[in-house]
């Protein structure tokens, strides 16, 4: 028995493994080549626990390298469900507050330009929340970075904003336009970047776009695509941050700016039926296999 008959819904594990596994690949013979290793043994061995007809995962070793696609996933998931539990809080407390989901572009870059660009927009958005124009009180904001059909590094911003309803009346409105030459002013160049603006209806509940905003960093099909691409991607970004939260937000969700934990905890169930299961990787068929219990 394998992981994905156990539980269907969980092929996604056997899908990521199987890319990290590529990735892993890649990282040999490189300057980052203890990632290799670190990448192969990450996730070989999962301890499931069954309550109540439900698997969870209860405990597994994980390399946590940006760029493996198991510990990317895993640091999306936790980022997500730490947004879903708390964004309702600050809707309640600001009930009367608006919401727009805003993306900020720049022109794409070599990818060995990455670091400078991306330095260069964090100090933009710095500006561009000390402009008087500037309305959101609240925001959190994302870095992703895609690779370009042109063989160029796409960095942008995806950004959760937090307004007064004010916003929406009279002069404290600011129109695309508006957003665009805000932008271009923060960045000081003399092109008008592409500047995407949504604002998110009174009656809906801004966590819609949490899946959005707390996505990978860098899309998984962008990083088995090229090899020299994701080497030089890795240098670019070592020990950079790609979430970043501002204003109010700051004291609810400060802990998305945080390293994910390694390990899950253990849930905390009481009196039900569990039953511990065990699977192991198969890195020649590419597949979760059920096992017996074992010392990792």
């Amino acid at each position: 028995m394998n992981l994905c008959e156990f539980c269907d819904r969980d092929k996604i594990w056997e899908k990521h493994k199987a890319n990290s596994d590529r990735i892993a690949q890649y990282y040999a013979n490189s300057q980052f080549e203890d990632y290799c290793q670190r990448i192969i043994d990450c996730g070989n061995f999962l301890k499931f626990e069954v309550v109540s007809g439900e698997i969870k995962l209860l405990n597994a070793k994980f390399c946590r390298i940006r760029y493996c696609p198991v510990c990317q996933w895993r640091r999306s998931l936790q980022w997500k469900a730490r947004a879903y539990k708390t964004i309702p809080t600050v809707v309640n407390d600001f009930p009367r507050d608006r919401w727009l989901f805003l993306t900020l572009t720049v022109k794409n870059c070599p990818v060995k330009c990455l670091r400078k660009t991306l330095n260069e927009m964090h100090l933009s958005f710095k500006r561009l929340t000390k402009l008087k124009e500037w309305r959101a009180r609240g925001w959190i904001k994302s870095t992703e970075v895609t690779l370009g059909h042109d063989g160029l590094a796409h960095p942008h911003f995806h950004c959760l904003l937090m307004v007064p309803a004010s916003y929406f009346s009279g002069s404290y409105y600011l129109s695309h336009a508006k957003w665009v030459q805000l932008w271009q002013r923060s960045l000081k160049i003399d092109y008008l970047p592409v500047v995407d603006l949504k604002a998110i209806k009174k009656a809906d509940n801004p966590t819609v776009l949490i899946p959005e905003i707390l996505k990978y960093q860098t899309k998984v099909k962008d990083l088995i695509s090229d090899r020299e691409w994701l080497i030089e991607l890795t240098r670019q970004l070592h020990k950079t941050r790609s979430i970043a939260i501002g204003g109010v937000l700051k004291s609810y969700l400060r802990q998305l700016e945080e390293q994910f934990e390694e390990l899950p905890e253990e849930d905390e169930i009481e009196n039900c039926d569990r039953e511990t299961i065990y699977f192991s990787w198969n890195p020649h068929q590419k597949i979760y296999q059920k096992s017996d219990n074992l010392d990792y």
